[in-house]
């Protein structure tokens, strides 16, 4: 009964290294904040759109920390977080030099703490029935077991464009 425990474990490994080496190699993301989605791209062809959430605040720019607004313009996936508070999360390199200048002009403070990141349980069961509601301080949240496809699929230094 070991034996066929082993070779049945050697068999899964196989097929989780093969099933990666076959993943597209992303090399670009595009959230799309009016349309709730962020789009996985490899060499300039759609790989995967999935639908997300993003900051409770008002619509536009992220103008300072707490506004609860989503960032816009370009950055880059800079970390990845297995144990964040939200499953999995994506850390993008917000604020970039653009940001921090507009900050600087206003005296504000900006956070750094803006992710791709998975869902609660609680909001997943809102969404299950048939509901999006949008629910973050700032951060893109898509399903738990969507961060854990992009987690796998996105490489550290990724870069990601986000829009309006």
């Amino acid at each position: 009964m070991r034996g066929a425990s082993i070779f049945i474990a050697i068999l899964l490994l196989a097929f989780s290294v093969a099933r990666a080496a076959d993943a597209p190699k992303i090399d670009k993301i595009v959230v799309e904040k009016a349309n709730h989605t962020l789009t996985l791209f490899s060499q300039g062809q759609v790989v995967k759109t999935y639908r997300v959430a993003i900051g409770v605040g008002a619509p536009g720019q992220k103008l300072s920390a707490g506004d609860d607004r989503t960032p816009e313009g370009s950055y880059i996936i800079d970390a990845k977080n297995p144990k964040s508070d939200f499953h999995r999360a994506l850390h993008i390199s917000y604020p970039n030099a653009e940001d921090r200048t507009r900050a600087k002009a206003r005296g504000a403070h900006l956070s750094t703490l803006i992710a791709v990141h998975g869902t609660p349980d609680w909001i997943e069961r809102i969404q299950d029935a048939g509901e999006h509601p949008d629910w973050t301080a700032g951060c893109i949240a898509v399903r738990n077991s969507e961060i854990e496809e992009l987690y796998a699929l996105v490489p550290v230094g990724t870069p990601i464009e986000i829009k309006p």
